[in-house]
């Protein structure tokens, strides 16, 4: 979510009020005073003699019985960017035993390929950036650090990028960036899988995520047929100790095994959940970490007899909240889908909405769907009860063909992610894409592309009106003209990504809004199959971080 600007505060609302009591003269507890007023007074003068930021007169009382000290205002040092990236998608080999899988070829067409981008600052210098391993080791460079005696450029500064492009993928990779003028670093970086064919045919992409300690991840399924391998990456320093609360259509699952999962710093830990909760169509996972924080992503796959029905990388959503936003889903044509849907297997053919409620109360849920001209009703489908403490899938089906936003809407918290699927013949491989709730869009999002296929841009704006400011970066590294669109609030605007902008290929784009809340994904694809990946547009850079420093004892 973008980070808001901290509102000003009013003369004074910054200040502690310190109570001084004053002995009465003479008497014992004032001589005790004095004793230890005079050893304050040192200490004090101590203090100063090395900040010169307090005087011994300072703790002298005045007239008062009460006195008014500042309370500063300290700027926290700007850290360096971490985001972790998933490894390609992995094929189970036979049926796991327990929860630890073991993994076989792929396919002799899939490929894994990492793309990022770096941002410089407004002054136009460029963080050091760079690509490691989950272990630290050094893969590639993505920019080189500025040196400290680098004078700025004559002239106006303009906002420059460093491009990783196609960078091959064999395992987990981590995108490093360093802070600049104090400066949060702004970076965005994409793994995307493809294979044309195999059991995990279709295409899967992720963005590169920061690591976290507390995750909810929806839309794994464990039944006859689908397979779900949670994975979990430490790339800290500190070993990370990870619990995993699940969630099924019919409430939460007690499993064995499923605390106090050791992930050692630098490695990867991997997880079938049908070891932990089989047979769950609808599972949410709640993933909590101490010790390290961990990056989490769940693979996943349908395989519907013979005929592959596409793979996925499920990313974390927003936090649980009283309304939930997701864009870019896909909606087919409803004849051909309610063919197909009602076939046995094909079941999570079809798009969907899964709603979990962590807490003790049921949730009324009202449920919107927006379109690029305007809103539509689900039939019957305006208001549901999901169960508390359980996963409520509702079907999205009943409306024209499209790209939608779907906004959820309840009295009590929840998390939420929609179903998107591609391939209408039960008898040829299809493919399905997750978009997570996602947080609303501020300035400056960075959106880094795959080297190859179809992308969209696609904003939706539930109420009001927004304006999207959207800026091309080039694989040579120049940031080009902007464009911008106006959204009307209940619609969903889409935007198609060109192979080239001034005859350079496009490698991203920085992303703005500004107005009434908007949302945004990537929605990716390829002309000559039914494939389908949704990645969430992520959080921008973080700005200058104030915190008050109390002085006392």
């Amino acid at each position: 979510m973008p980070r808001e600007e901290a509102p000003q505060q009013a003369k004074g609302a910054n200040r502690r009020r310190f109570a001084v009591s004053r002995p009465v003269p003479g008497s014992k507890a004032g001589r005790k005073t004095k004793g230890m007023l005079a050893g304050v007074i040192s200490a004090v003068v101590i203090v100063a003699a090395g900040a010169g930021v307090v005087s011994a007169s300072s703790l002298v009382p005045g007239p008062d019985t009460a006195r008014e000290l500042e309370v500063p205002l300290a700027d926290v040092p700007a850290g360096p960017s971490t985001a972790v990236c998933p490894a390609p998608a992995q094929l189970l080999e036979g049926t796991p035993v327990g929860t630890d899988p073991q993994f076989s070829p792929v396919s002799s067409t899939a490929k894994s390929f990492l793309n990022a981008l770096v941002l410089s600052g407004k002054e136009g210098t460029l963080p050091g950036s760079r690509v490691t391993s989950l272990s630290g080791e050094g893969l590639a460079e993505i920019s080189k650090a500025p040196q400290q005696s680098q004078a700025p450029a004559a002239g106006e500064p303009a906002l420059q990028a460093a491009v990783l492009s196609a960078r091959a993928v064999e395992g987990v990779d981590v995108v490093a960036a360093d802070a600049v003028g104090n400066q949060q670093p702004s970076t965005s970086a994409l793994m995307k899988y493809s294979a044309t064919d195999g059991d995990l045919r279709g295409i899967a992409a992720a963005g590169c995520q920061q690591p976290g300690n507390d995750y909810w991840i929806l839309g794994a399924n464990t039944t006859l047929g689908r397979t779900s391998i949670l994975n979990l990456n430490n790339p800290s320093g500190t070993p990370a100790t990870v619990s995993l609360d699940l969630y099924g259509k019919d409430g939460q699952i007690q499993a064995a095994g499923s605390r106090g999962l050791l992930v050692p710093p630098g490695t990867t830990r991997t997880v079938a959940l049908a070891g932990l909760a089989s047979g769950e169509a609808s599972l949410a996972v709640h993933l909590r970490s101490t010790g390290g924080p961990v990056a989490a992503t769940i693979q996943q796959s349908v395989l519907r007899g013979l005929t592959p029905g596409g793979v996925d990388f499920l990313s974390p959503g927003a936090a649980p909240g009283v309304r939930q936003v997701m864009t870019a889903i896909h909606i087919p044509d409803g004849t051909a889908l309610k063919t197909i849907s009602e076939k046995s297997g094909f079941e999570d053919a079809a798009p969907a909405l899964q709603i979990t409620v962590p807490g003790p109360a049921d949730a009324v849920v009202e449920i919107r769907l927006y379109g690029s001209n305007g809103e539509r009703t689900l039939p019957g489908k305006a208001a549901v009860t999901a169960k508390a403490g359980s996963v409520t899938e509702v079907p999205l089906t009943g409306v024209p063909e499209g790209t939608y936003t779907v906004s959820a809407t309840s009295d009590t918290a929840m998390v939420a992610a929609t179903r998107s699927a591609r391939g209408l013949q039960a008898e040829e491989p299809g493919d399905f894409a997750w978009s997570p709730s996602s947080l609303r869009l501020g300035s400056q999002h960075i959106v880094a592309l795959p080297n190859d296929g179809n992308a969209t841009l696609v904003f939706g704006a539930p109420d009001g009106r927004a304006k999207i400011d959207y800026t091309a970066v080039t694989r040579d590294g120049k940031v080009r003209k902007a464009g911008s669109i106006d959204i009307s609030g209940g619609t969903t605007a889409t935007v198609r990504v060109p192979e080239k902008v001034d005859d350079a290929e496009v490698a991203g784009y920085v992303v703005s809004a500004s107005g009434d809340p908007v949302f945004g994904s990537l929605m990716l694809g390829t002309e000559e199959r039914p494939d389908i990946a949704i990645v969430a547009t992520q959080e921008g850079a973080q700005g200058q971080e104030k915190v008050p420093v109390r002085i006392g004892y």
